[in-house]
């Protein structure tokens, strides 16, 4: 099978959808001859035809014009996506270091409770690509880092059962869930008031998604549930983990969501971060820092902090 990656690059016109293929970027549009490709979006939303010829067009580009990888300016690998949907407490190990740190014993998770997976939302101007800076937003002192497997929709669902929930799935790309732990709660609203949470201030800040640095097809993952994952911030390692740790694999949540809504193309599946996060060691985000994740199969994200 021919790998390759699809990318989101800077060209002149504006951001453009690219096929990378070993260290050469192509232009989708050109290359299979299709303006609607033009932008990442628009393969996603003809992902059942666009996978098929993308991988004829990787395995013999022919003598299509490129540009190498490293004179490629990337973007995030989808600039302008749909719905952000993002796991909470959705990990083993990252559940009992959260328990430890509020000194209290490790109980049943919500698999165990007879739960169902839970989402909270980011929104579209929080995602930022590859090597950008993200700007520490003025009101926290402590933001947060958290690795996470992404999957990418590229076929509208409703209602999809389990063993069925990943045929939506055009691809894979990585995230950090950036959030602001010292926005998270009003502190002068009771315990049970239901507004005590403030998600937007937590997680929705400008550059609270950096995403990318593109995304692999899905039929070159065919277990996401068996994946590395580590970050560092600096080059001290954080979080190394393994996607077999999710409580709710990646099916189940796609699932879970479709039963809920309706899922579309370009929309984005952030799956829950692994233990390592700064929260329980009192370690938090600092300008000039450069945080790196790495995901098994997927590859490297690197972003800065100002």
């Amino acid at each position: 099978m021919a790998e390759y990656r699809l990318v989101s690059y800077r060209a002149p016109q504006g951001a453009r959808a690219g096929i990378l293929v070993q260290d050469n970027v192509y232009d989708a549009a050109r290359l299979c001859g299709d303006d609607a490709y033009g932008s990442m979006l628009g393969i996603l939303r003809d992902w059942r035809a666009a996978a098929g010829l993308l991988k004829k067009k990787a395995a013999n580009p022919g003598r299509a014009r490129s540009i190498s990888l490293k004179k490629a300016r990337l973007l995030a690998p989808l600039p302008d996506p749909g719905a952000i949907f993002c796991a909470g407490a959705n990990y083993t190990d990252h559940m009992a270091e959260m328990a430890r740190a509020q000194n209290r014993p490790p109980g049943p998770n919500m698999k165990e409770l007879g739960e169902k997976p839970w989402h909270f939302v980011k929104t579209s101007s929080s995602v930022i690509g590859p090597g950008a800076l993200v700007k520490l937003p003025a009101y926290s002192r402590a933001v947060d880092w958290e690795v996470e497997l992404v999957a990418v929709i590229g076929k509208a669902a409703k209602d999809l059962p389990v063993e069925k929930a990943l045929d939506c799935v055009a691809g894979y790309t990585i995230a950090n869930d950036l959030s602001a732990r010292d926005a998270m709660k009003r502190d002068k609203l009771p315990a049970t008031a239901p507004f005590r949470f403030d998600w937007v201030s937590q997680k929705c800040f400008d550059g609270a998604c950096p995403l990318g640095p593109w995304i692999v097809p899905a039929a070159q993952i065919p277990d996401p549930q068996k994946l590395a994952l580590k970050l560092w911030v600096n080059d001290e390692l954080m979080q190394d983990s393994n996607t077999e740790r999710m409580i709710f694999s990646t099916a189940e949540q796609i699932a879970m969501l479709s039963s809920r809504v309706t899922l579309h193309p370009g929309d984005l599946v952030l799956t829950g971060t692994p233990a390592g996060v700064g929260m329980p060691r009192g370690r938090f985000l600092q300008p000039g820092e450069t945080v790196r994740l790495w995901i098994e199969a997927i590859g490297e994200l690197t972003h800065r902090v100002g």
